[in-house]
Formats: C-alpha cells, sequence, structure tokens
C-alpha cells in the first residue's frame, strides 16, 4: 500500500469528524489542546538518508488563522502557504515546491510530502517537544573539568560523509594548534566550497559551555553545531546591521541584540552555554544572546532528536575558517 493512502486510512480512524478553529478548551497528557491538536512544537524526522532533520512551530495567529513556521533539512525556518489545521489533520504548501498533509496522535505526528513537480513522496514523522522551562537559567548551569578538543589534533575528529573534498588541517601558530578549512577561491575569487563537514568522535555532549577562538577571512561562512543539531554562526558580518544569520547568532532562530563582530581576519571569541533548552552567547566580551529558549534544531543538523547527547560539528562545506582554544565544560546539574 502507498504512503499517501496508509496516511489517508489512519487519519480516517485518528479523527471522527472535523472542528475546524475550535475554541480553546484545556491541555491534556504532553500539553495537548484536544480542541486544536495540531498547535505545537514539533520535531520532524524527513525521511531522508542525509541530514534528515526539520522541525515544524504550528500555532494560531491573533485571528484564529493557522499558522507554520517549519525548517526543511537546511536554510532557514520559512512561512509556510495555505496553512489548514483541521481537528487532528493538517496541511500546507511549502515554497520549495512541496504539498504537506497529515495527522497528529496526542505526541506523535505522521505526514507525507508530496513534490508538485510529480518527482515523488517523502514520509514524516514527528515528536511534540515539551514545553521549555521558563524559570531555566544559563547561568545556574555549573561545569566539570574542561575537555580541549583540540589536545589531540585533528585525532577527535572525523570528516562527516564522502562527497566532498578534505580541507581540514591542523598546524601550529605562535605556540597554538590551529585547526583549519583550507578549500582556497576558485579563479573567479569566489570560495570553492564543497568541503567535508568534520565532528568529534565523541557524541556524548548534552549540556555544557563551549569556548573557541575562530578566525574568518572576508567573505567567509561556515558554522559551530552545539550537539550537531545546532549552529551557532561562522560569518564574516563586520559592519553588518544585526540578524540572525550573522557571527555567532543561533542560526536563522534567534538575533544577536547588538553587532559585536571584529573585523575579518582577526582572531574572534566565542562563549556558548546550552542548558536546559536555553542559550547563552557571548561574543569578544559581549553578550549577544541571552538566554534564549532553544526551539528547535537549524539547517544542516544531522538529526531532528533534541533530547539526546550528540557531538560538535564544524561546516566545512562553504568556506575557509581558522579554529583554536577549543574547550568544552559539560554541565553537572
Amino acid at each position: 500500500m502507498k504512503t499517501k493512502t496508509l496516511l489517508i486510512a489512519a487519519a480516517a480512524l485518528a479523527l471522527a469528524g472535523c472542528v475546524c478553529n475550535g475554541p480553546k478548551c484545556g491541555k491534556g497528557a504532553c500539553d495537548v489542546n484536544p480542541c486544536d491538536p495540531v498547535v505545537g512544537n514539533w520535531s520532524l524526522d524527513l525521511g531522508y538518508d542525509f541530514m534528515p532533520a526539520g522541525s515544524m512551530i504550528a500555532t494560531r495567529d491573533a485571528d484564529g488563522a493557522a499558522q507554520a513556521l517549519v525548517l526543511w533539512r537546511w536554510a532557514s525556518p520559512i512561512k509556510m502557504e495555505n496553512v489548514k489545521f483541521c481537528g487532528s489533520r493538517f496541511s500546507f504548501d511549502h515554497p520549495w515546491g512541496y504539498r504537506i498533509e497529515g495527522f497528529v496522535q496526542g505526541c506523535c505526528l505522521t505526514a507525507t510530502a508530496i513534490r508538485k513537480n510529480g518527482l515523488g513522496e517523502t514520509a514524516i514523522t514527528g515528536r511534540r517537544n515539551p514545553p521549555i522551562c521558563p524559570n531555566a537559567r544559563t547561568k545556574d548551569a555549573k561545569f566539570g573539568e574542561p575537555i580541549d578538543l583540540l589536545k589531540d589534533g585533528l585525532g577527535g575528529w572525523e570528516t562527516m560523509g564522502t562527497n566532498g573534498k578534505n580541507g581540514w588541517i591542523v598546524s601550529e601558530e605562535k605556540g597554538e594548534k590551529v585547526l583549519s578549512n583550507k578549500l582556497g577561491l576558485n579563479k573567479d575569487g569566489k570560495w570553492a566550497g564543497g568541503g567535508l563537514n568534520l565532528k568529534t568522535k565523541r557524541s556524548d555532549f548534552y549540556d555544557f559551555n563551549l569556548e573557541y577562538d575562530v578566525r574568518v577571512p572576508a567573505g567567509s561562512n561556515s558554522g559551530v553545531y552545539l550537539r550537531g543539531r545546532y549552529e551557532i554562526q561562522v560569518l564574516d558580518s563586520y559592519g553588518k546591521p544585526v540578524d540572525c544569520h550573522n557571527m555567532a547568532a543561533y542560526y536563522g532562530r534567534v538575533t544577536p541584540s547588538v553587532a559585536a563582530e571584529k573585523k575579518p581576519g582577526e582572531w574572534q571569541h566565542v562563549s556558548v552555554t546550552l542548558y536546559k533548552r536555553h542559550l547563552t552567547v557571548v561574543l569578544n566580551g559581549t553578550t549577544i544572546i541571552d538566554n534564549a529558549p532553544v526551539v528547535g534544531v537549524t539547517g544542516g543538523a544531522i538529526d531532528a532528536n533534541e533530547f539526546k547527547p550528540g557531538p560538535i560539528y564544524l561546516q566545512g562545506d562553504h568556506s575557509d575558517a581558522d579554529f583554536k582554544n577549543m574547550v568544552l565544560r559539560p554541565a553537572v546539574n
């Protein structure tokens, strides 16, 4: 039986009748509103073999109209079109050419993404994320012994995949180990790109403080992924207005409160604390993100399992960047 047929059959069993735009009538298990069960924060498994992570924040606006903010594998979360919630069922159009139709049962989601060009379907499953504790504070985190991620050079790291150039090297600069991605430029002066991402061999990191120095040449674009799922942007954004895609932003999710970047070619210091689903980022001594809720994975995440430990991974497929003094301190409370 085809995926779409299974989806329709299951939806028929899950939903008796359809009441759209129903009144608020309390919350049940997993904070499900039984009169509006689609509303919530969802982690999505998109059914791809490579970088299958997605997320959906389903809400209603002041007029009761359904809204969906969706991250689909890469880039940033974007608003969906033609969004409809009808009891346990939902549907919307993704601007990239997908029609998504699905339903929820409690804390589980099942859907199908149908390519509008007729090139196939993709099965989607999802989990409702519990509410983020409003009283959690990154400043309350206590940390254990530091882990020097560059102590063994490249010995503690491994490339991700095989489809690309491995531009990662470790060198010594003024007595310090420097981890660098060296892709270089094309003849037209643009970054060559096409490099491999790099991750720590250890994948048992959950809540922690991570500090590192980073240096980017002009026009460079990279990233540091916490648990392999949340990108802290690495970008030459000196002199630009604050934006959720600038240096040290929680990529596509949170805009820094102030621009604290240095010029390209200068070492910049980043301290990022991930603790109880909150994030604080200090760039060059200035707090630019202060205890922001971690509402979902970012583009390029290894998966959508937000409650599992993971590695630190460095984006290597865009352009060059240098890192040093990478020290992680696990949270112990």
